[in-house]
């Protein structure tokens, strides 16, 4: 029996009781082991609930149990990292039908994968916030922290799953949102779309005033360099000049 017929066959139901999986008589032991696929799917579908709540939230217990269900048995862990687990989530909801009437939820997924995926960064530390008051940092080369994620989506995802939490409802359109991580967990800012392409750039090698450039008209860049400093985004400077 191989590895994968033994996962394929903890993750389906329907599947008969694997060769070699027997009791002590040399009967196949359906019962003990209907028990442990049971408990292996559970735990999975548990995983995704504690990995994605704005996403329960949104759609309530009943559904995500169906829908995480679905994804668990199409989409196994590939790790034994339980923290890697839900990678696909964002992109098998936005292909599992009965969400088609909430055609946001995947970004929401995939902001809080982002937001996970930050939380489990390495760490690094910011340059010196004297640095970054020096005029020359528009001519420097900026490093940013692994823990410096952006999303782009067509909706107001960041909204949306602060409504998922209990806050107001969300307001505007399309945004990127820059995720940050200056302590221990990650924050989320929204910014207008198209801002992404300033990380982009940066991440490229363009000189910070440079990459501004890319910048959306309708971008506030205090508030945007703001998010960069406070987030602890920087982590290296070189200069150009």
């Amino acid at each position: 029996m191989s590895h994968t017929a033994f996962i394929t066959a903890a993750l389906d139901p329907a599947a008969p009781v694997p060769d070699g999986i027997v009791g002590a008589d040399g009967a196949p032991t359906t019962k003990r082991f209907n028990v442990y696929r049971n408990n292996i799917v559970v735990g999975l579908k548990d995983a995704l609930a504690t990995g994605f709540p704005a996403v329960k939230s949104l759609v309530g217990d009943a559904f995500f149990d169906a829908m995480a269900g679905e994804s668990v048995r199409k989409l196994p862990p590939g790790s034994p990292l339980m923290a890697e687990f839900g990678a696909g989530f964002p992109a098998f909801i936005a292909t599992f039908p009965p969400a088609a009437s909430l055609p946001y939820l995947a970004d929401v997924a995939r902001l809080e994968w982002a937001m996970r995926q930050a939380y489990h960064a390495a760490d690094a530390a910011p340059v010196a916030p004297e640095r970054l008051t020096d005029p020359q940092i528009f001519a420097a080369r900026v490093t940013l922290a692994p823990a410096v994620r952006m999303v782009r989506s067509a909706y107001p995802v960041a909204g949306i799953r602060a409504a998922a939490f209990g806050g107001p409802n969300p307001t505007g359109g399309a945004q990127d949102i820059l995720i940050t991580r200056p302590e221990f967990d990650p924050v989320a800012t929204p910014f207008p779309s198209g801002t992404a392409t300033v990380i982009d750039a940066l991440h490229a090698g363009t000189p910070l005033g440079a990459a501004i450039e890319h910048a959306p008209q309708t971008l506030d860049l205090t508030s945007f360099i703001g998010a960069l400093m406070s987030g602890g985004a920087i982590t290296h400077l070189e200069n150009t000049v």
